[in-house]
Parts: C-alpha cells; sequence; structure tokens
C-alpha cells in the first residue's frame, strides 16, 4: 500500500510507510525469507539484472521486507532514498567506501562513538583516508580545518556519551561551501525527535539497533540522503560487498518503527526527569543532558529537536572508582553498552564503548573516568532514579 508521504504526519508514516501488500493482503508487513527471487524466463532476467527493468534479484541487495523497512525510514527522515545495512558501523563504513576514495580529507568529531573513531583512524586510513578529529562544535572552527581534498563531515548530535550538539544547518553550510558532504549519525535522536536533512545534512547515518528497533533484539544500519548518492553508489557497494541487513532483522526494525515515536516522548520525559534529579545529586559533579537549561547547547538542541532525547551522562565525584560503584550497586539497570532499549541500560564508557582508543582521544571528546552514561527506558523514573542513587549515595 503506497501512500503519500507528504500527506500524513510522521507517527502515522511510522506505521504505514513502506508496505506493500502481496496478493494475500495481510495486514502485517510480510517477512520475505528467501535468498533469491525467480523470473518467468532468461529475457526477464537479463532486463532485471541490468536495471532495465523492477523486479528483485537476490537478498544480498534486493529484497520485499529489507525495501519496506528502506522506504519507511526514508518517509520518516525525509529523504528521497535508504539503504539498510548489517549494523550502524557497516553504514558507517558502506557510506565511506562509496563516497570517498584514497587521497580525501575526512572532518569528523573528536566526540563520536569510540568504534566510529577507530574505523576511521585506524582501518580507513589503510585505504589512504585520511581524518582529521575536530575538537568542539563551532562551526568557525570546522571551516578551518577544511582543506582543499576535504570531501565529509562527519557528526553525532547529540553525540555519544556527553551529549553535545552541534548546529546542523550551520555545518551544513561549511560543507557545501566546502564542496563536502555532511553526514549526520542521528542514531540518540531518531527521526522522531530530529530530521537533520531538513536541516541541510546530505546524508543521515543510523544504527537501527538502538532507537529504530527499539527493544535491544537485532542489529541493523541505515544510510539515507539524496537519490542520486544512495541509489548509485551506496547500493553498488552494498551490492558487491555485501554488507546486507537479513529480512527477518529488517522486519523487527519494521515493528519497532511503529512505535518509535510514543517511545522516544516516554523515554525523553523519564531522561529529563532523571536528569533534574541528578543535577540535584551532590555525587553527581556534572551532568549531561540537552534538555537540562544547563547543557552549553540547551538553546541550539530546543531549536532542532523535538526533546532532550533519553540519554543521560553523568560525572561522579571520585573518578573511575566511584563511578563503578554506581554501575555495581544498580540492582534494576542492565550494565551493558548497548542503547535504545525500553529497559535502562548503564555503562562506563572510558572503560567499554571507548575503551579502545587512547587516553588522549577520550581526553579530547570530554570522556573522563567518572563518566557514567544512561540510556533511560520505560521504567517508572522512580525506580531508575532509586537504583543509581544507591551508589551515589556516600
Amino acid at each position: 500500500m503506497a501512500i503519500d508521504q507528504n500527506s500524513y504526519d510522521l507517527k502515522t508514516l511510522a506505521v504505514r510507510a513502506g508496505q506493500q501488500r502481496s496478493q494475500f493482503g495481510e495486514n502485517s508487513e510480510a517477512m520475505y525469507l528467501t535468498s533469491s527471487f525467480v523470473f518467468a524466463n532468461a529475457a526477464d532476467a537479463a532486463e532485471t539484472f541490468a536495471n532495465r527493468r523492477p523486479g528483485f534479484i537476490y537478498s544480498r541487495f534486493s529484497n520485499p521486507t529489507v525495501a519496506a523497512m528502506q522506504e519507511r525510514l526514508a518517509a520518516l527522515e525525509g529523504a528521497e532514498a535508504c539503504v539498510a545495512t548489517a549494523s550502524g558501523m557497516s553504514a558507517i563504513l558502506t557510506t565511506a567506501m562509496a563516497l570517498l576514495k584514497a587521497g580525501d580529507h575526512v572532518l569528523c568529531s573528536a566526540g563520536v562513538f569510540g568504534a566510529t573513531v577507530q574505523l576511521f583512524s585506524t582501518i580507513l586510513a589503510k585505504f589512504g583516508l585520511n581524518t582529521t578529529f575536530v575538537v568542539g562544535n563551532d562551526p568557525a572552527e570546522w571551516a578551518r580545518q577544511v582543506t582543499p581534498q576535504t570531501r565529509l563531515l562527519f557528526i553525532e548530535t547529540p553525540s555519544n556519551p556527553i551529549t553535545e550538539v552541534f548546529d546542523i544547518a550551520a555545518l551544513a553550510e561549511v560543507a557545501r561551501k566546502s564542496n563536502a558532504l555532511l553526514a549526520v549519525d542521528n542514531c540518540f535522536c531518531s527521526p522522531a525527535l530530529q530530521t537533520p536533512i531538513a536541516l541541510g545534512a546530505d546524508l543521515v547515518i543510523h544504527s537501527a539497533t538502538k532507537y529504530l528497533d527499539g527493544q535491544g533484539r537485532v542489529i541493523g544500519g541505515a544510510v539515507l540522503g539524496k537519490a542520486a548518492l544512495i541509489n548509485d553508489a551506496v547500493l553498488g557497494f552494498l551490492r558487491t560487498a555485501g554488507p546486507t541487513l537479513s529480512a527477518f532483522n529488517a522486519w523487527v526494525i519494521l515493528k519497532g518503527m511503529e512505535t518509535l515515536s510514543i517511545r522516544m516522548e516516554a523515554q525523553s520525559r523519564n531522561a529529563l526527569e532523571l536528569a533534574r534529579r541528578l543535577e540535584r545529586h551532590p555525587a553527581a559533579q556534572r551532568v549531561h543532558y540537552p534538555g537540562l537549561e544547563s547543557h552549553p547547547q540547551h538553546a541550539l538542541a530546543m531549536r532542532q529537536q523535538k526533546s532532550g532525547g533519553a540519554i543521560v551522562s553523568f560525572e561522579v565525584k571520585g573518578g573511575k572508582a566511584a563511578a563503578w560503584k554506581v554501575i555495581d550497586s544498580t540492582r534494576l539497570l542492565s550494565i551493558t553498552a548497548n542503547l535504545g532499549d525500553t529497559k535502562s541500560t548503564i555503562t562506563h564508557p572510558a572503560t567499554t564503548t571507548h575503551g579502545r582508543i587512547s587516553q588522549e582521544a577520550r581526553e579530547r571528546a570530554g570522556i573522563g573516568d567518572g563518566l557514567v552514561r544512561v540510556a533511560v527506558g520505560l521504567e517508572s523514573v522512580d525506580d531508575v532514579y532509586a537504583d543509581l542513587e544507591r551508589g551515589l549515595a556516600g
């Protein structure tokens, strides 16, 4: 059932966009667990392989369930096209391998996910890609770091884990003037809270593992943008190299997106209340949450996001020992590095998500030994706070 994306609200698109019913008229999206698709004859196969007629060929790069997930996410993000991938990290790798070449230069925020730092600084560097990690969110500083070889600006906003917020529109202008692309990792907000393309971004990256699924069940990723970028180079890389999202995972993510808005609204409310309580606690040296008036980019966040999101990070007085005490004292929260789940999770970024990067890189990103990250779920905020307070108490 194709629907006009411009005629409906995001909450409606999250439930209805992308569905194409089979001859059986199913109401819930079908799951096509097949490796390949059958053609009527040799000429039909040849025309489809040559892209002269539409059709599905092989589930490494074309599958009806995956296509439905891609169409729905594109509708939510306001993007012309989407390519789904096996994970969020494979989405970033696919973007770089499809759109960049040896000798190109990337400007990447210093405060991104640890694996993203590793990808740009070690793996992609072996293929001749040069990356500068920019400290801070000042667009003027980013503009100063641009070189004639700069082809991509890469940011997370809010960032993982200290929720630094970047001015997407301003950085899009820096990218445009530099003949470069701006890619925004929208993992923390999801399209329920922020649509970077509407603010000028060229590409949106997702770890669909997080809020798009929303219940910690499957791994997935996505790259979105203009059709000319996505359907040619990005899809071409996926077709050949095969960082493929399975039909089953795509189906789970499809179902997850149906409840995306109501989950993000509820989890964001819980996170704001938790952040306010933590800010009043004497053992919490500093609380990082864009919805707090004390956040350095609070005004910017409230302009480009619908709320502060569901991630709260805070620095505990006493460093690593005190942070681990908070984590180890919890009885309710899940000690895991994943986020975006309906279950609240807690982690120590310096020794988990950012443990493989250097101490210097962590310091550039503002990740100290006393930092604790909480991805707030749907439990009672009273219970979540009580679980944290047990370890924060002297």
